[in-house]
């Protein structure tokens, strides 16, 4: 006989065609959660191997005219991330002149001292972005690569020290390993010298090095400061973005007219602006966007599969088509070193299952 309220043909609640008619509609969201999930993760892995690259060409690549002043094309993408913030808020609000102009006063004019705290890491990523530049004028892609994944280290070491965070085994011989890989990189040898690279002279080289090392504490300092800020409030991610790129702004059009202010007056803030330019402002602004997809929908040990396989494309592009590196066997067994430290790192231990049948 059929249960009270229930048709002859419903199954109950708890019966096995309930279980399996809910069991066939949960495929659905899981399947769509996968693809978000690796779509985001393969945008991920083309953003980051694209921005190195395009990075790396652009600031040596030899043409007529002055090269695009890099303090410059900080400020555009500050611009450009802002834009897109401000655009991504107006989609979340239905398209709403009046909600969006509503956001903006009461998140940001309103709150001057929660606006403020922003001007910390908004610096910090100022000057981080500036020495990215700087360290990509000096080093191949590859070594770049491979040594900026120290950000992992410095990362851990301020989260311990800043969030109270609490480190594990695996983690912390991940951190050996890593340094023990970069280490590995940065071991002088002898370049080969073929015919299309470019050899870089010492001095070259340290100074590149030293940029990334730099940006590696600045990057974990600041995005560990950033974190805790998250986390106090419940601002949305975009207005935070909005307000980090507001004194990006400001703290980048200091650097142009103090570092770059006589070429500026000379050439103007676009000179040596072409489209190979454009594309780096682009792909340096909306790369934060895409780690904030990550994070939404992938898990640590994809995002140390997308760091990894950046650095393998990195490092096969820099051979086969930049023409500026010549690997050798301590430079693999290093980058190797870094690419499991990086999976290491988020690799978490398997918990035991629980047996449902004794609760």
């Amino acid at each position: 006989m059929p249960k009270p309220g229930l048709s002859p043909l419903a199954s109950p609640p708890g019966s096995k065609e309930a279980s399996c008619h809910v069991s066939m509609s949960l495929p659905s969201a899981s399947q769509s959660q996968s693809w978000l999930k690796y779509v985001s993760l393969g945008v991920l892995v083309l953003q980051t191997t694209s921005l190195v690259l395009t990075m790396r060409y652009s600031r040596t690549l030899l043409g007529e005219g002055p090269r695009y002043l890099a303090s410059s094309a900080v400020v555009s993408a500050e611009l450009l991330k802002i834009l897109t913030c401000l655009l991504l808020v107006f989609y979340d609000h239905s398209f709403s002149v009046r909600a969006l102009n509503r956001v903006l006063n009461e998140e940001i004019l309103n709150k001057p001292m929660e606006t403020l705290k922003l001007a910390i890491p908004s610096g910090i990523y100022t000057l981080q972005n500036n020495l990215l530049y700087v360290a990509l004028s000096n080093l191949d892609a590859a070594t770049y690569q491979v040594t900026y994944q120290l950000k992992i280290l410095t990362t851990a070491l301020f989260s311990v020290s800043m969030l109270g965070k609490r480190l594990g085994l695996y983690q912390w011989l991940s951190l050996l390993i890593l340094m023990t890989g970069i280490a590995l990189v940065q071991w002088p040898t002898e370049s080969l010298g073929g015919p299309y690279s470019t050899p870089l002279s010492a001095g070259s080289q340290l100074v590149g090095v030293i940029a990334v090392l730099i940006a590696c504490f600045s990057s974990g300092f600041a995005g560990v400061y950033f974190e805790k800020i998250l986390k106090e409030t419940k601002q949305s991610v975009w207005v935070r973005n909005i307000q980090l790129g507001l004194f990006g702004l400001v703290f980048g059009l200091i650097g142009v007219f103090v570092y770059d202010g006589e070429r500026v007056r000379e050439s103007g803030v676009f000179q040596g602006y072409n489209s190979l330019t454009w594309t780096v402002v682009a792909l340096q602004a909306l790369g934060g966007l895409v780690i904030a997809a990550v994070i939404k929908y992938a898990d640590n040990i994809l995002k140390g599969f997308a760091t990894s396989l950046s650095i393998i494309l990195s490092t096969l592009i820099s051979y086969f088509w930049l023409k500026d590196f010549d690997p050798t066997n301590v430079f693999f067994l290093g980058a190797m070193l870094v690419i499991a430290a990086t999976f290491l790192y988020g690799y978490e231990g398997k918990r035991p299952a629980i047996n449902h049948s004794k609760v």
